[in-house]
């Protein structure tokens, strides 16, 4: 399995066995997912919902069983993965959107649930400053970033380690080197993780004063960031 030349392009190809293969590739997959509903606060009702990086529709579909009456919009890259959206869910409360992060135009307090589930690790650091600022400044007064990732620095000396027990974990279900080779091309080619820690500073940079982390295994992480 080759990657291929863009974000966009690759999860096309993704795409195809995409739930099955997130299962298998990323520890604490099912966690992580329920992690965006499990601990939102008991009185919060978002009317409308903004899903970064929806791939197709996993952690939607999730927040759409707890909040059915809400407005959605679904972003993403790759276009098939949305063809994959339209086609699970049929529900004229969801728009979609085919966008990167940093060439859509977030409205100003136009949201009252930013969520992104496995998608900001694709953004630099320096995209990810910038693409928190525009989620401040587009959430509602009470409203809450929510987002589910793998969070380290590839400098973190921790970070060697992690990549080995990843890599158990991928070969425990994929027998053949050839996914997890795929895996770790992709890895190096378009992630770009951060560690929590800097990413709260960066929230904190641009509005944000109350969070909520979720460590589901040190790196593999859930968290919430509110606008008071």
């Amino acid at each position: 399995m080759k990657i291929k030349d863009n974000i966009a392009t690759e999860f096309d190809e993704f795409s195809k066995d995409y739930t099955n293969d997130m299962i298998r590739c990323v520890p604490y997959y099912a966690e992580l997912i329920s992690s965006f509903t499990e601990y939102l606060p008991s009185k919060f009702n978002p009317k409308t919902i903004l899903d970064l990086g929806c791939g197709n529709g996993n952690v939607t579909n999730s927040v759409l069983k707890k909040f059915p009456q809400s407005q959605y919009i679904l972003l993403d890259a790759s276009q098939e993965m949305l063809n994959l959206c339209q086609k699970r869910f049929k529900n004229p409360s969801i728009e979609y959107i085919a966008s990167y992060f940093q060439d859509y135009e977030f409205k100003k307090n136009a949201y009252d649930f930013i969520i992104a589930g496995f998608s900001m690790h694709h953004c630099g650091s320096e995209e990810k400053k910038n693409i928190f600022k525009k989620i401040y400044r587009a959430l509602k007064p009470g409203g809450i970033f929510s987002c589910s990732d793998l969070m380290i620095n590839r400098n973190n000396s921790y970070h060697p380690a992690l990549i080995e027990r990843w890599k158990t974990f991928v070969l425990s279900n994929y027998k053949d080197h050839s996914k997890w080779e795929w895996l770790m091309e992709h890895y190096n080619e378009f992630d770009k993780p951060d560690g929590f820690k800097d990413q709260l500073i960066w929230l904190k940079e641009v509005g944000f004063k109350r969070f909520n982390n979720i460590a589901i295994d040190t790196y593999w992480m859930h968290f919430q960031a509110f606008k008071d």
